[in-house]
């Protein structure tokens, strides 16, 4: 059961770049949840992206033990509810309105949060070496802020 929570459903088990297929796994859960809620209520899907980035965020912080454990290295790749709470954080307070909009802004939210994950400019890389779960979870957010920096100055002042 852990292992299936802290590869959020099995996306962190593709061989091939597990942290990329988990954030896009995160971005589908996203859209299928934003086209389930009321869309005009914008502060319900606020709610409801920092309720993922708290839940994701103890759940990795809670497994982070458990990882190393499990797989015997610091920030395992098939770990990937990091990358969960890192799309939710990247995602919040972006402007989604109505219609086919939100897959745009999802994508350019998934793109930047990679960009900026794999890049892991500073501090982020250096957060990294905080304890058990603190390191494998910050190190991500960190990420996602400078992500969400991004995405706020492209989807507000280019489309």
């Amino acid at each position: 059961m852990k292992r299936w929570i802290a590869t959020f459903g099995g996306a962190g088990m593709s061989p091939i770049a597990p942290g990329t297929v988990g954030s896009l796994a995160a971005s589908v859960v996203l859209l299928l949840i934003y086209r389930t809620h009321d869309p005009w209520r914008y502060s319900s899907w606020q709610i409801c992206l920092s309720e993922g980035i708290v839940l994701a965020g103890l759940a990795t912080v809670w497994l982070g033990p458990w990882a190393f454990q499990y797989y015997g290295r610091k920030d395992p790749g098939s770990f990937v509810l990091d990358e969960v709470a890192g799309i939710c954080l990247t995602t919040l307070f972006l402007p989604m309105y109505p219609g086919q909009r939100e897959c745009l802004v999802l994508l350019v939210s998934f793109l930047a949060f990679r960009l900026f994950d794999v890049w892991k400019p500073w501090p982020c890389h250096r957060l990294e070496q905080l304890p058990d779960g603190w390191g494998i979870l910050t190190d991500d957010l960190c990420a996602a802020v400078y992500a969400n920096l991004l995405c706020q100055l492209i989807l507000r002042v280019l489309f």
